[in-house]
């Protein structure tokens, strides 16, 4: 993954800022004048404090009139854009994607979201009547939903656990999902990271064990990519998806989707495709005339990621969720659903009030504090997530601590 210190210009960085220079430092996760800085290329809404990145995040201003000049470009050439160039730039960003990853384009195609991904792999798996299937509770609604469509149509029976929210270690995890795999189960989905908590899950060791009884994994990567740095192929699981307009900022309606080498040709595609040599994933990817703008906008959006840096990014989103859950951790009524330990989380957190409902939680924030979030009132999880981003800025945090502790002290 690349980083970004020498290639703050790039995008805007201010080569006549007078103090630049100190920010090619690798070390940038506390400098809150680097941040102020990241924060100036975001327009945001003066109304309230947005804690609710999770669901989209909004697009910094270098990448969205990048975008915006792709639009023009394709409208300004029409159909002759569609009809020469089109599909080439779409597998030039998915191979990006790819090795964004540490994959390639080989494995990797773009799609609207994870929950088309995802479900893509769901309902063209080569069911047969008696299956089984494996999930969480705590697992994504619109990929449950598919799991209920193919046990209606092919009779697979659908098994699912609940993960704990403060676990031991990876092994209580993975024994959580071993202890519900049976002969008959075939597919077994588990989130990289839970998206009403912010768990990063042990997805390397469940897939291994996994596999040890013949199960395939699909992993629900949603919140992951351009959040915290992994190598997907490192994590050995048989399929994964992610939604790009959330970490990496690309424009809403960009997602994508990896599936191993051996499993391409074994998926049923959702829209029929021309014939294909056998191996090629492309055969998934058939969704006729669509914004195609928005693919060339996920190459500005990974340029503007890379300029930041991953790894730094990372850290910065870690040390905005350590500060202000760090600060309440400890106060009574305060309830922390997100494990403590470093490794189990990033920028996502959960944390409830003792005795109040989420959503009166998450009204009193916006109406008495000025601040925005998500009620989170299922699967052992009553709370509201609490997604920053890099424009979020430790004033704002401390805004909302006090205001944590003054709903706790209701």
């Amino acid at each position: 993954m690349t980083t970004a210190a020498a290639g703050l210009p790039l995008m805007g960085f201010a080569p006549d800022w007078t103090q630049a220079a100190e920010f090619d430092r690798s070390d940038l996760t506390e400098n809150e004048d680097f941040w102020e800085r990241v924060r100036s290329d975001y327009i945001l809404k003066p109304d309230y404090i947005n804690l609710e990145s999770g669901y989209y995040n909004i697009i910094p201003q270098p990448t969205l009139k990048a975008t915006q000049a792709k639009m023009d470009m394709v409208n300004r050439e029409g159909s002759y854009y569609m009809r020469t160039v089109q599909w080439e730039n779409k597998d030039r960003v998915a191979d990006a994607v790819g090795r964004l990853v540490g994959s390639s384009g080989k494995n990797v195609i773009l799609t609207r979201n994870t929950t088309e991904s995802l479900d893509l792999v769901i309902q063209g798996f080569p069911w047969k009547q008696g299956d089984e299937a494996l999930f969480a509770v705590q697992d994504y609604g619109a990929m449950q939903n598919m799991f209920g469509l193919v046990s209606k149509r092919y009779g697979v029976k659908l098994n699912k656990v609940s993960v704990p929210n403060h676990p031991l270690d990876d092994e209580v995890i993975v024994k959580l999902y071993e202890d519900a795999i049976t002969p008959k189960t075939k597919l077994l989905m588990v989130c990289h990271m839970i998206n009403i908590t912010g768990h990063i899950l042990p997805v390397r060791k469940i897939c291994d064990m996994a596999h040890k009884h013949g199960v395939q994994v699909m992993v629900d990567g949603a919140h992951c990519v351009a959040h915290f740095e992994f190598d997907l192929p490192e994590l050995n699981c048989d399929y994964y998806g992610s939604s790009l307009h959330k970490w990496l900022a690309a424009p809403l309606g960009t997602g994508m989707l990896y599936v191993k080498d051996e499993h391409i040709d074994n998926i049923w595609p959702l829209l029929a495709e021309s014939k294909r040599e056998a191996g090629d994933i492309h055969k998934l990817n058939h969704t006729g005339t669509h914004p195609v703008y928005h693919d060339l906008g996920i190459e500005a959006a990974m340029e503007y990621h890379l300029m930041l840096g991953g790894k730094r990014k990372e850290e910065r989103l870690r040390f905005l969720q350590r500060y202000w859950s760090d600060q309440v951790r400890e106060i009574e009524k305060i309830v922390l659903n997100t494990p403590e330990d470093r490794v189990r989380s990033c920028g996502i957190a959960n944390v409830g009030i003792a005795g109040m409902k989420p959503a009166t939680m998450a009204k009193r924030l916006m109406n008495e504090h000025q601040i925005w979030t998500v009620a989170i009132d299922y699967a052992n999880v009553q709370g509201c997530r609490i997604t920053p981003n890099v424009f979020t800025t430790t004033k704002e945090l401390d805004t909302f601590v006090v205001a944590l502790k003054d709903l706790a002290k209701g």
